[in-house]
């Protein structure tokens, strides 16, 4: 059962969030072909490049249901900016323009322009096990580089574009989403908004990048290992990896990675994030799997103070990675605030084998990994050679065909002690907190796959260190953008909450939000 979801003029605009002014177009824009592009800081279709900036999702949607601009002028706006910004960041690495284009004629053809609380957002699609009709996805891999359009849409594009959003393109990934930076031998690398020589984190690097680039308000992106989470950090962003089966992964494929692997998206704001939770969130026909839902929307919980909470501050890294001096002043300014917000904040150690976790996170990758290239292998009717994947990716292959059947099965195992543990800490927490990562955002290159083994492990120990737990216990996380770095670089917090807990950490991010605004787009 999935919960109402309710459009923004229904649910009263969070307390203390301004209304962001949008100028009413002067024309509407009447299917595909007037559709235009920036030229410079002109109008195009009715949005400037400055006003098409300073929207989220909430006013782009809200703009389009009251006639104030239309679903083309927004996709254009979006378009231009992709064309202007792109290049410098390597986000998007396939536009879907036709397909866009087509969407939006039949909308306007059926009367439905308007409809929906996503109304004319435009998105994009992370390229990573999710599809869209008639598009490719290549998972950032040479092997599939020539794969065929898909015949389906994933559930949760399909919702999103249900309720009005207009996905038009699909970011970068790693290969196979093995890693925590966005760089790929198939699409080169993805850059940080903030400083273009830095990583914007990995997997879901490229929704953030095009997000903190002012792309898209909101982007799609996918959580196995902390891949939703990490690139918000390092990207300024508020990304949120949901409970185990919150969100749905069919049609056909009800989990991925026994459930480690979860749907959402990656937004500047609390508010968008929880329109899109509203949207996305709830029992896919056919699934064996679903998280209970929630009595009211989550767009409903911003409203909602979240009350005196307890939180536990965990400090260590399960990969022993010592804290960044940053990274550990940001841990301490934000228990500092949360205790002046009324909050009781307490030292919190995690009794949790990194061998049980990383071992069984691996095994459980890896042989769907193993499944996956097997199943593309079929189709071309030949094996994957060296040429076909980095050297990261080859040692994941080969470790996952030593996994034997009952090595799979004792992983499962893992999964649900762990998961046990972790719930049992809320009954003495409502909340806990960590950093995202020990280390502040690497430099491009550190974290590539293509590299030997030895360096790669020693440099992925600082950014995986807190993120994989919640995925192995299924509890849901959100990256805040608490803090920057002396640097000029944004780094991040993470809220851990129980099983269904989202509601939690979305009134506790709207207070800290409200509170303290983030720190906003980068100059690119």
């Amino acid at each position: 059962m999935q919960s109402p979801v309710v459009t923004p003029e229904e649910s009263q605009t969070p307390a203390g969030w301004p209304r962001r002014h949008v100028l009413k177009a002067g024309a509407l824009a009447v299917g595909a072909g007037l559709l235009g592009r920036f030229a410079s800081a002109a109008s195009v279709n009715g949005v400037t490049p400055d006003e098409y900036l300073k929207m989220d999702a909430w006013d782009m949607a809200t703009a389009v249901r009251k006639g104030e601009l239309s679903p083309e002028n927004l996709l254009a706006a979006a378009m231009a900016r992709c064309d202007a910004v792109n290049p410098k960041v390597k986000a998007v690495n396939m536009r879907h323009d036709a397909y866009a284009d087509a969407l939006l004629k039949a909308r306007r053809a059926q009367g439905a322009s308007a409809s929906g609380v996503l109304a004319g957002v435009p998105i994009l699609i992370k390229d990573l096990n999710t599809y869209l009709e008639g598009t490719p996805t290549s998972n950032g891999c040479r092997l599939f580089k020539d794969a065929p359009p898909a015949p389906h849409t994933s559930t949760l594009i399909a919702r999103y574009q249900a309720a009005g959003a207009v996905p038009f393109g699909k970011t970068t990934c790693p290969e196979f989403g093995l890693t925590t930076t966005t760089e790929s031998l198939l699409w080169g690398q993805t850059r940080n908004p903030w400083n273009l020589a830095m990583s914007a984190g990995g997997s879901s690097g490229g929704a953030a990048a095009a997000v903190a680039a002012g792309i898209v308000p909101v982007a799609h992106a996918t959580d196995g290992g902390g891949s939703i989470r990490i690139p918000a950090s390092y990207c300024g962003l508020v990304g949120l990896k949901p409970s185990r089966y919150r969100t749905p992964s069919g049609p056909g494929k009800y989990e991925g990675w026994f459930g480690a692997s979860v749907g959402n998206v990656v937004s500047r704001n609390v508010r968008d994030m929880a329109l899109f939770m509203d949207v996305g969130q709830g029992h896919e026909a056919g699934s064996p799997y679903w998280t209970k839902p929630l009595v009211r929307p989550y767009v409903d919980e911003l409203n909602a103070a979240p009350g005196r909470l307890r939180i536990g501050l965990v400090r260590d890294s399960l990969t022993g990675s010592p804290l960044d001096p940053a990274v550990a002043k940001v841990l301490d300014e934000t228990a500092r605030r949360l205790s002046g917000l009324g909050h009781n904040v307490e030292e919190l150690r995690l009794n949790i084998d990194p061998r049980q976790l990383f071992g069984a996170h691996g095994a459980v990758i890896g042989d769907a990994l193993l499944t996956l290239v097997h199943d593309r292998e079929q189709v071309l009717g030949r094996s994957g050679t060296p040429e076909d994947f980095e050297r990261i990716t080859q040692v994941v292959l080969g470790n996952a065909r030593k996994v034997t059947g009952e090595g799979l099965y004792r992983a499962r195992q893992s999964f649900e002690s762990i998961g046990g543990y972790m719930e049992q800490q809320f009954d003495n927490y409502d909340v806990i907190l960590s950093p995202v990562t020990a280390n502040v955002t690497p430099e491009l290159g550190l974290l590539t796959l293509n590299q030997p083994w030895e360096s790669y492990a020693h440099n992925a120990m600082g950014s995986a260190g807190f993120t994989v737990l919640a995925n192995v216990s299924g509890q849901p996380a959100i990256s805040l953008p608490i803090g920057m770095s002396d640097s000029g670089l944004p780094i991040g917090m993470m809220f851990t909450g129980p099983l269904g807990g989202e509601d939690v950490l979305l009134r506790l991010a709207a207070q800290l939000e409200q509170d303290r605004a983030w720190a906003g787009l980068p100059t690119v």
